[in-house]
């Protein structure tokens, strides 16, 4: 008899669909729509690539510059360092304009998904400036991967999502689905193509999913299919978007 197909440990599908569009709302209401045309274009892969050769610190210093000059932040100063700890990464959200970030130690042999984990706190440091934030935890943390997708920078967090038959690893909060889902209503606002930027098969696979339900969205009305929970919370997030400040960042991973 044969084994028993493998479980996958990593979320799917479209859980968090009405927080990551209340999100990408929220978005437009603080930046106003020409205000997010400012983030065009994407962060190109090169500024974001890590060779095996680049020194650690110097190489990350590199990414997370790239990272500030995206989120067009011109006077932030980002100081990244590596230490053992159960989250991906965690930023010190002070008064600036230097901000710490933590990386988790697995970054210093997994160097390619760096600019992943700086995408997410990097856009921490900019909803922080901008005062955006949404309560609790959970909400703020999809807050901040929408952000960072729909901005531009956010693409490299689905390339981080990698699984076979033995092991599996994802960054972030939003499902692989959801990413794309931000990514394709992204494309469609900027008419980009992220396509040819994953380097992960399982990331180019589930923008593909996410696509198709943007491509839904964008052929119906507004709200039309998102419930009565889902039409309550778009409400109350067009009266107020405010909350505490998040917490860390998710690193899943499973052998």
């Amino acid at each position: 008899m044969p084994d028993s197909p493998r479980r996958s440990p990593v979320e799917h599908g479209f859980p968090h669909l009405a927080t990551v569009r209340s999100a990408i709302t929220a978005l437009y209401r603080r930046l106003s729509p020409d205000g997010v045309q400012r983030f065009a274009p994407s962060l190109a892969p090169a500024d974001a690539a890590f060779a095996a050769a680049d020194d650690l610190h110097l190489g990350a210093q590199r990414v997370a510059r790239a990272m500030v000059h995206h989120y067009r932040l011109p006077d932030a100063r980002v100081i990244v360092a590596f230490r053992s700890m159960e989250h991906a990464g965690s930023v010190e959200l002070a008064s600036g304009p230097e901000y710490f970030v933590e990386l988790n130690d697995r970054f210093r042999t997994h160097r390619r998904d760096i600019g992943a984990a700086l995408s997410h706190e990097v856009a921490h440091v900019l909803l922080h400036r901008l005062g955006l934030e949404f309560p609790g935890t959970r909400d703020n943390e999809i807050l901040t991967d929408t952000a960072a997708a729909y901005l531009g920078a956010g693409w490299l967090l689905l390339d981080a999502f990698r699984e076979d038959a033995t092991s599996s690893q994802k960054l972030g909060y939003l499902t692989p689905e959801e990413f794309g889902y931000v990514l394709a209503k992204r494309a469609l606002v900027f008419g980009e193509d992220p396509s040819p930027w994953f380097t992960s098969p399982q990331a180019y696979a589930a923008y593909t999913e996410g696509r198709a339900r943007a491509l839904r969205d964008a052929a119906q009305p507004p709200l039309t299919a998102a419930g009565w929970a889902g039409r309550r919370r778009y409400a109350r997030d067009r009266r107020s978007v405010a909350g505490v400040p998040g917490g860390p960042y998710a690193f899943e991973a499973a052998a």
